[in-house]
């Protein structure tokens, strides 16, 4: 009996994970300049954990190991030593490929615009998300993955969205800090899981108070869902072909506020499918249909779907930390929901921790950060090489890295630190 050996194939990637990792001006001054030394947004700590380590291990538990991170040129240098230290033992199975987009601090440069820049590195559909989303594991991203990976089997859809209830919002900030991220008013067919409409700044400058909804949608989606709550994850999974439509879409700079606009609108107005169905009608080698036609073809308006997952706040906490009432309340969260804090095990850390200091169980210290006699820490996350000096009192607080407390100084709740 003879036995023929098949012969091997390549495999191929099903998905690119491509993680933007843009300045942070909404995290301004703590993503600000130290010196001469930028801090880049991705690697401010989370409860002492670079908020990209969040997404990084949630792209790797679903299964996807090529990533491409695009950051500023001036954050490369730190970027690149933590991918190559922190990263490599956080998420080893990661493929990392870090490129920079030469972007302007003052002047931001729009997710379109950065996707075809890179487009000729991106030979697969892909998944986009941003360096500040903190999953909650309720959600993984297989969960999105998998919905996309059926409506594009089943009737073409071009992109699968993420949209999250965010948190109730508890946490106290002063007044030049600003208000938490806004949400967005959207659309969305449930029993298809289908967004049909994301309100946008000119709509909403034009109109405050009301929402405008075409007849054509009504009639299509007679039981639509509407909420002014929810927030952009600004995750997407999206076809390769979005980048095509980019290219010939060259005025759009924003995903959600030019394109998924533009492409909810195409799910129900007949005129619209017909002027665009070259552009989206072929995506699954389905042809488009003729204008003389007198109904729709279901082979064009099933590719143009925008299927919409939704997170509700009481299935898990979720949110983007993009803002300084944001990441302040992530930190927070991490806090309440941990466990009592211990002593470390190491000895050479152990005895930076004065046996004199007060920790509340609901507080967690960074390594190698020093603790001195009599101080007070109650409900805070200190960051890794501080000096926290001798009945120094600090309550409901964030200190960054490389932080140095004075003896005796006090810091009330709802102040987050870079340096001192």
């Amino acid at each position: 009996m003879e036995f023929s050996v098949a012969p091997l194939r390549p495999v191929t990637r099903e998905f690119l994970a491509i993680v933007l990792a843009g300045f942070g001006n909404e995290l301004v001054p703590l993503s600000g300049d130290l010196g001469n030394q930028p801090c880049p947004k991705a690697l401010l700590p989370i409860f002492n954990k670079p908020m990209i380590d969040y997404v990084l291990s949630w792209i790797e538990k679903s299964g996807i190991k090529d990533v491409l991170l695009i950051c500023p040129p001036s954050h490369r240098p730190s970027i690149s030593h933590f991918i190559y230290s922190e990263s490599l033992a956080s998420s080893p199975s990661l493929r990392i490929d870090l490129q920079t987009f030469d972007d302007s601090q003052g002047l931001s440069v729009g997710t379109c615009s950065v996707l075809r820049h890179f487009s000729s590195r991106i030979k697969e559909d892909f998944v986009i998300l941003p360096c500040d989303f903190i999953p909650p594991p309720s959600l993984p991203l297989s969960k999105l993955l998998n919905k996309f990976r059926i409506e594009t089997m089943s009737d073409g859809a071009i992109v699968t969205t993420c949209w999250f209830e965010p948190p109730s919002g508890k946490t106290t900030v002063p007044e030049e800090w600003g208000t938490n991220s806004q949400a967005t008013p959207i659309v969305w067919d449930n029993s298809t899981g289908t967004l049909l409409y994301v309100d946008t700044l000119d709509n909403t400058d034009r109109n405050p108070e009301e929402v405008e909804l075409r007849m054509s949608l009504l009639c299509r989606y007679p039981r639509t869902n509407m909420s002014s709550k929810m927030q952009d994850s600004h995750v997407y999974v999206c076809k390769r072909q979005v980048l095509g439509v980019l290219q010939q879409k060259g005025d759009f700079e924003s995903l959600r506020e030019d394109f998924f606009p533009w492409l909810c609108k195409l799910q129900y107005q007949k005129t619209r499918q017909l002027k665009y169905g070259n552009v989206l009608g072929n995506l699954e080698g389905s042809e488009p249909s003729s204008p003389d036609e007198g109904h729709e073809d279901p082979s064009v308006t099933g590719s143009l779907r925008v299927g919409i997952v939704i997170h509700r706040a009481k299935d898990g906490f979720c949110i983007r930390a993009n803002d300084l009432p944001s990441y302040l309340e992530a930190n927070r969260h991490f806090v309440d929901s941990a466990s009592s804090y211990t002593l470390p095990s190491d000895p050479q850390m152990r005895s930076l921790i004065d046996a004199k200091a007060s920790i509340s169980p609901d507080s967690t210290i960074g390594d190698f950060t020093k603790v001195d006699e009599r101080a007070s820490i109650k409900k805070s996350v200190i960051g890794k090489h501080c000096v926290v000096g001798k009945m120094a009192k600090i309550v409901g607080c964030v200190i960054l890295d490389h932080c140095v407390i004075a003896d005796g100084y006090e810091f009330q709740p709802a102040y987050g630190l870079r340096s001192c």
